[in-house]
């Protein structure tokens, strides 16, 4: 199956008050696993792809590896570059294949964010392609993007005027949400959530995602978060099964890469599924 239009997705899971798991993938193997989780759970999925992870393949040779992995794949699959602050690699990716992108220009001002991001969507529209915006970081860095300090959040009539202005096909609002493990258990503004959707009619994507409960998942993609972003969790998986099968092969001084990559893809593949479930994504592909 081609890649899917992320607006279409999104609009049948904000309808629906489900949200659509968006899984950062680091190479082929996660791609297969999670592709697998969606179709055994017949979940929608987007693949988000960092600029790093671009970079490291190239953009041609890892959209090839999308392509051929999920030409067979019968759930709604969208590629999307995660937090890009590089105009240079939207146009780019864009221009690959590519369906959707976080143009991330939150260091700028609001007024250049906005102008820029509103030049991203009219270039996404050339394509067909969507665009998911943000003017407030989201703290923690992730895949080298980002910062540790706190985020400022940005008024309401601010946020709104820029959704509205742009636009952009989905926002990613800073919520007391951070990339990477909580430290100390996040104090979310839901209330935030409810307000944005509520004046834009537009979906939330929600960043920070590992590591907040079930509970704290269902209530924000209730009121309107049908983009939840899972990057953390899905790379520990992936790297802490890769150390267990590792260091229990050193113990039997047994080396078999076959085994090791099926370990690998089937801690990856747990884990989407488990989330897919957690969202209610379950069950909702066509």
């Amino acid at each position: 199956m081609p890649a899917v239009s992320m607006k279409e997705t999104l609009a049948r899971a904000m309808a629906d008050r489900y949200g659509v798991p968006a899984f950062n993938i680091v190479n082929d193997l996660t791609i297969k696993a999670v592709l697998a989780a969606a179709v055994e759970e017949r979940s929608p999925v987007i693949l988000q792809t960092s600029v790093k992870t671009v970079k490291m393949y190239g953009r041609a040779q890892l959209f090839e590896i999308f392509a051929a992995l999920s030409r067979e794949v019968d759930v709604p699959v969208t590629l999307h570059v995660d937090h890009c602050p590089d105009r240079g690699v939207i146009s780019d990716c864009l221009a690959g294949g590519w369906n959707s992108v976080l143009f991330d220009a939150h260091e700028l001002d609001v007024a250049e964010n906005l102008r820029q991001t509103t030049e991203v969507v009219d270039e996404a529209r050339r394509y067909g392609a969507h665009v998911e915006g943000e003017i407030e970081g989201i703290q923690g860095v992730e895949d080298g993007v980002g910062s540790d300090d706190a985020s400022v959040q940005q008024s309401l009539e601010v946020a709104v005027d820029f959704i509205k202005r742009t636009g952009i096909d989905c926002f990613a609002p800073a919520i007391g949400n951070a990339h990477g493990q909580y430290k100390a258990t996040p104090a979310l503004d839901h209330q935030r959530v409810t307000d944005l959707v509520d004046a834009t009619g537009i979906p939330m994507a929600l960043h920070g995602g590992t590591g907040l409960s079930a509970e704290q998942f269902q209530d924000l993609i209730s009121r309107g978060c049908a983009k939840v972003n899972i990057s953390t969790a899905l790379k520990e998986s992936y790297m802490k099964a890769s150390l267990e099968f590792l260091k229990g092969a050193e113990t039997r001084d047994s080396w078999d890469p076959p085994s090791f990559f099926r370990h690998q893809a089937d801690a990856v593949k747990a884990t989407a599924a488990e989330h897919m479930r957690i969202f209610g994504s379950t069950g909702r592909a066509s």
